[in-house]
């Protein structure tokens, strides 16, 4: 096997198949560190418009039965607070994706692609970008200050079959119990007529984790309720997993080996933002299509740089810092106000969530804003 790649991505999930079939657009050849995913997992994500034009693009957006448009979304206060969204057209205010389907097809695009090259380890390259997610081994390794704040929460996601369609509806629940705050959220998955739903559920760490070992008839009940039987009587169909939720990102995105050659970080490598927006895949894919543009001036005005080049690489990363700032914050404020115990407080947000659900234009705004 050819050792001599412009471009080593480390990491095969779904930034970093993306981000190797743009490359791959440009001449470049790639090696891929990593195997295809197993296809067990139960996530489904929401993705913006922005992202299934990118998939579109690659021939990549799965069939429709695995890319549910949202036509409507209800958000749900702790305290008699609520607002809808309803979709300006038949293409939905977002989409909810099959992760195994987008993954399997990510994957033999890959297959068919001369470029790519799958490797099991990383290989010499002049760029190495970074896609190992929020656990990243070479961040780590490079010494690259990685700012967290841990919520003490864990997220738990899991499969249903509901007693009700969910008629393309995306639900959501900011439950309070006591001093503690749940999140819960049901994404309708089977296409537009189905009845099945993906679970992010957004809770106390030592509550995710005992719900985590449950029976399948203890965490059905509990998903009942917790959703306050709109859809009726919840069933699961798959086994739950849970992982721990933080608010990170990393101070550098880019930089140079000590040997030879350059790095940048893209995805869950370089951020991480709490799920109750659903929207940290459109960032990590967001992130991959600007490293991609920013590549491309070298077919036109940028001719002369490399793929390694300093002044490429801090565009990237300026244009990315300052696209992100604004979800990163806004994402934590939410987290933050509706975990807040004061009564006081509890008031505020749920008088703050009804007034916004009656400004129409605030409204059509954010929806825009979201959707791209």
């Amino acid at each position: 096997m050819s050792t001599s790649f412009d471009i080593c991505i480390r990491g095969s999930g779904i930034t970093g198949s993306t981000l190797a079939l743009l490359l791959a657009r440009q001449r470049l050849r790639i090696a891929l560190v990593g195997h295809p995913p197993a296809g067990n997992d139960v996530r489904a994500f929401a993705l913006n418009a922005q992202a299934r034009e990118l998939l579109t693009d690659l021939r990549c957006w799965p069939h429709a039965l695995h890319a549910t448009p949202v036509q409507s979304m209800q958000v749900w206060g702790d305290a008699g607070g609520q607002v809808q969204f309803q979709a300006p057209s038949f293409n939905g205010l977002t989409h909810i994706v099959d992760v195994p389907a987008l993954e399997q097809l990510l994957s033999d695009a890959i297959s068919f692609q001369p470029a790519i090259q799958r490797v099991d380890a990383p290989a010499k390259a002049k760029l190495t970008v970074v896609c190992e997610g929020r656990h990243s081994s070479t961040r780590q390794d490079l010494g690259v200050a990685y700012d967290t704040f841990p919520y003490a929460q864990h997220a738990l996601a899991t499969r249903v079959r509901c007693a009700k369609p969910h008629r393309q509806q995306a639900l959501q629940w900011f439950n309070q119990h006591g001093q503690e705050l749940d999140i819960l959220a049901l994404l309708p998955l089977g296409g537009s007529s189905g009845d099945q739903a993906a679970v992010v559920w957004s809770m106390p760490s030592a509550r995710a984790l005992e719900l985590q070992h449950a029976s399948p008839e203890q965490l059905s009940e509990a998903l009942t309720q917790a959703s306050h039987q709109t859809l009726g009587e919840l069933h699961t169909t798959h086994a739950a997993q849970v992982w721990p939720l933080q608010l990170a990102k990393a101070l550098h995105w880019s930089g140079r080996f000590a040997e030879a050659g350059a790095w940048v970080l893209a995805g869950d490598a370089a951020h991480s933002i709490h799920p109750l927006a659903g929207l940290g895949l459109n960032l990590g894919l967001a992130d991959v299509s600007e490293l991609a543009s920013v590549l491309k001036e070298r077919e036109t005005t940028a001719y002369w740089r490399s793929v390694d080049d300093r002044f490429l690489l801090r565009r990237y990363e300026r244009a990315r810092k300052a696209g992100l700032q604004a979800t990163w914050l806004a994402c934590d404020g939410l987290q933050r106000l509706f975990n807040h115990p004061n009564a006081a407080v509890q008031t505020l947000r749920n008088w703050g969530l009804n007034s916004f659900n009656q400004l129409t234009p605030l409204k059509q705004w954010t929806v825009q804003q979201a959707m791209h």
